[in-house]
């Protein structure tokens, strides 16, 4: 029987909402998922109960045997894998370190789902650092994966254009399309994929750190651009903040604009429109769209304006 009939033998290893979305679209192929492999269950919500992942919600559904070692390093793990006789692993927001003896175990080795267009933004965060840097497009690669960091060769890529106000939350959504229909599409011809890869180029590599809480915070000092990018990048999470008065503002959507506002100091408010609220920064004016106070829902400008209006008013100034 030959693969084009039979399908592949694969495993599938990923935690979040992204990866589960990839394996679903696996599922509904011809190819045969004997296994998943997800992170263990992590206390989550106000009770900190232990909650399973989106991937092993999905796989128990599913009625696919769910593993979740703490680690992949362990012998007995990695011999239960070799056990499953795999063709491929398939590896998407996985968040664990694949030892060479996990690499080295699948016929054809182990594909991973990449979020950006390798070279560019290897690591754990592509999706919001592309859109942090003001990139004007992104993508999905798939690539077969090696003991460096996101330094396999690719075997297919997908971009997109970035739009000027492209959330991570939108870009997040967009890729999970593109990637579920390249993986489907390698892993339909994958001995052909495989031998036609590109080698990444070293040298245009860049590093996409793990987002953290601290920088969400708005420096006003910054170009309205710079903060627009980062408002952006960081819708839904971890969402940017800044002080107005005692109150801790939470910006959920901004927007550039070049129309000649009042001069300020870099957070002053220096004009109100219908739907905006007019902000000074280190160089240029950024209309913020949509806030959320403390206690309170993520809520358009408009209606703030209305509710908020003494907090709001020109000559106010985050800090």
């Amino acid at each position: 029987m030959n693969l084009d009939s039979r399908g592949l033998r694969v495993a599938f290893a990923g935690t979040p909402e992204f990866a589960a979305a990839h394996l679903q679209a696996l599922l509904e192929t011809r190819h045969s998922v004997v296994a998943v492999y997800t992170q263990p269950d992590r206390p989550a919500g106000r009770g900190r109960r232990l909650t399973p992942s989106p991937v092993k919600s999905l796989a128990a559904a599913a009625g696919i045997e769910v593993r979740q070692p703490p680690s992949l390093k362990d012998p007995i793990a990695q011999a239960q894998l070799a056990e499953l006789q795999l063709d491929v692993l398939v590896v998407v927001a996985y968040g664990l370190i694949l030892p060479q003896a996990v690499l080295n175990s699948p016929r054809y080795g182990c594909l991973n789902v990449h979020g950006s267009l390798l070279p560019r933004w290897r690591g754990a965060a592509p999706i919001q650092r592309a859109i942090e840097a003001g990139d004007d497009k992104s993508g999905i690669c798939i690539m077969g994966m090696e003991a460096g960091l996101d330094t396999g060769p690719v075997l297919a890529v997908r971009s997109i254009e970035l739009g000027a106000d492209t959330t991570a939350a939108v870009l997040h959504d967009q890729l999970i399309e593109l990637g579920s229909a390249a993986l489907l599409e390698v892993l339909d011809d994958l001995p052909a994929h495989l031998a036609s890869a590109i080698i990444q180029d070293d040298t245009a590599a860049t590093y996409a750190h793990k987002i953290t809480k601290a920088e969400a915070a708005v420096d006003w000092q910054k170009s309205s651009a710079a903060i627009h990018h980062q408002i952006c990048a960081f819708n839904p999470f971890p969402v940017c903040w800044s002080n107005l008065q005692d109150e801790r503002v939470k910006i959920w959507q901004s927007q550039q604009t070049t129309t000649d506002y009042p001069a300020g100091h870099p957070g002053e408010i220096v004009a109100l429109e219908k739907d905006a609220i007019i902000v000074a920064c280190g160089n240029g004016h950024l209309r913020l769209l949509q806030l959320q106070f403390p206690g309170g829902k993520s809520l358009p400008s408009s209606q703030l304006l209305l509710s908020r209006s003494q907090l709001l008013a020109c000559g106010n100034r985050f800090s």
